[in-house]
């Protein structure tokens, strides 16, 4: 992957929904506002803040992290989908 995020990103691989059930029902898509799932591939340095220092990032590479549905940048590397999320817009870490 050729790609290096700068600040507080983080490129996301997202994880794909399911839409049916074990017993084979297929869902509706739910156009309600909800937080996605997606495997972290990079992670930049952090943000600076107002005093100089960095902004710690809370997740590395290989992490699944949930993130607001509406907050990423939709990004093609390589031929393959990625998200650009702020860790701003991470709410957790799935472990």
């Amino acid at each position: 992957m050729n790609i290096r995020p700068l600040g507080g990103h983080i490129i996301v691989e997202a994880k794909v929904k399911e839409n049916k059930t074990a017993s084979g029902i297929i869902l509706p898509e739910n156009e309600e506002k909800q937080p996605e799932q997606g495997k972290v591939m990079a992670v930049g340095p952090g943000k600076f803040l107002e005093n100089g220092t960095r902004q710690v990032m809370e997740v590395k590479v290989g992490d699944t992290v949930v993130f607001k549905k509406y907050g990423p940048d939709e990004v093609e590397v390589d031929g393959k989908k990625l998200l650009v999320v702020t860790m701003d817009d991470v709410m957790a870490v799935i472990e």
